[in-house]
């Protein structure tokens, strides 16, 4: 699943399009192509803790629904 794309028109930045291990895509711009290629390897070295931040996130935010369903009895701020 892992593939990269990194393009640059002229006069514009370096685009670059990643996609991780888990098929999860990002997008940024740097001013050279060896940003791009750091960014790159930045995302496939950590894409496991990326994916936990996100689970994270999700988890409380359902805890947050159960919450409201329950008439706030322990409300997450």
């Amino acid at each position: 699943m892992r593939n990269y794309s990194v393009t640059k028109r002229p006069g514009e930045l370096h685009n670059c399009e990643v996609t991780d291990g888990n098929g999860k895509k990002y997008q940024n711009y740097f001013d050279t192509e060896q940003e791009c290629i750091n960014w790159i390897y930045y995302i496939w070295e950590n894409e496991n803790v990326i994916q936990e931040i996100d689970l994270l996130g999700k988890a409380i935010l359902n805890c947050k629904e159960i919450d409201e369903k329950n008439n706030n009895l322990r409300s997450i701020l």
